[in-house]
């Protein structure tokens, strides 16, 4: 656990003011989940990407992603070595364990759908052999927001809906940009950024994942989220089973990163608008009148926040 406390500061002090953020990414990789973040350009995304790399001395590969990138591109092509008068294989960046997925809602569809079966089955195919992607592996795809520009193709929900969650970084505050100029005038911390943890290191603590204990209790309530947003009257497609899972094992990383072995409701509730807001389709009507942040806090709301032995509940 001190590796890991260790592995956050390191990653917090390349990206100033995101202490929410770093602290979802790492339960993303705890959970083996990916992350879908959005921001407008310029925000460090990039930065926080090969920083989460680096402090578990883990491969990096990055994928700039344009109209014009093709599936092989990502998973890789047999090609023929005419030095050696036969086909060899060659693996694309996705065998990798952070791939960056760089403005991914700039490739066409057919390119898009190239990441479903690594981000699932950490496996891909290429010309009918399959090739094991070993873990840790985790997707960090980034997009500017749709609104602001041309040529993008919007992920579909088959797409959205195996990314763990998806996180904002937005721009930082006055007295955080301050600190970035005094910072990168003399150096750059990247640079300084050590390999807190190791490969090994991540499989461990995936884990001890799965010992942190759930309760019926909280069970129920997790369900009762998943079902609310089902029969919200403004939703037309809500959480699936794949939602529910990603909910459970993000809750029982999030309890292990604040050092307790037991899921709590607030837990919970904490992390259902990172997993449900992309997962959620609203109606044509729905849409209209609301956004899926909006229904998210109805479905919050709506749902009763049960009370245990030994839960917080703000």
């Amino acid at each position: 656990m001190e590796q890991l406390n260790r592995a956050r500061e390191d990653v917090n002090k390349v990206i100033y003011g995101k202490e929410e953020v770093v602290d979802l990414l790492f339960v993303a990789l705890l959970a083996q989940g990916h992350v879908l973040l959005e921001s407008v350009p310029g925000t460090g995304k990039t930065k926080l990407a090969k920083s989460f790399a680096k402090v578990m001395n883990g491969a990096f590969s990055r994928v700039q992603f344009t109209p014009d990138v093709l599936p092989s591109d990502i998973t890789g092509i047999r090609f023929f070595n005419p030095k050696e008068q036969e086909f060899e294989l060659r693996i694309g960046p996705i065998a990798t364990n952070v791939l960056l997925a760089d403005e991914i809602n700039r490739a066409t569809p057919k390119t898009q759908s190239s990441l479903l079966e690594a981000m699932e089955e950490k496996q891909t195919t290429v010309d009918g052999e399959t090739i094991k992607i070993n873990s840790p592996f985790v997707v960090i795809a980034t997009q500017n927001p749709v609104e602001s520009n041309y040529g993008t193709f919007p992920l579909p929900e088959a797409q959205l809906d195996r990314f763990l969650f998806k996180l904002d970084l937005g721009y930082p505050s006055i007295e955080e940009e301050k600190r970035i100029l005094n910072t990168y005038r003399r150096t750059d911390p990247y640079d300084a950024v050590e390999a807190s943890l190791s490969i090994e290191n991540v499989r461990e603590l995936q884990d001890q994942i799965q010992l942190v204990t759930i309760s019926d209790v909280v069970a129920d309530y997790l369900l009762a989220l998943v079902h609310t947003s089902r029969e919200h009257a403004d939703v037309e497609l809500g959480i699936s089973p794949r939602g529910m899972l990603a909910l459970m094992r993000a809750s029982q990383a999030y309890a292990f990163m604040k050092n307790r072995d037991y899921v709590t409701p607030q837990d919970i509730k904490t992390l259902v608008p990172f997993v449900f807001e992309h997962r959620l389709i609203l109606s044509m009507e729905g849409s209209i009148k609301k956004t899926a942040k909006d229904v998210v806090k109805e479905i919050i709301h709506a749902t009763q926040v049960p009370v245990e032995e030994g839960a917080v509940v703000e």
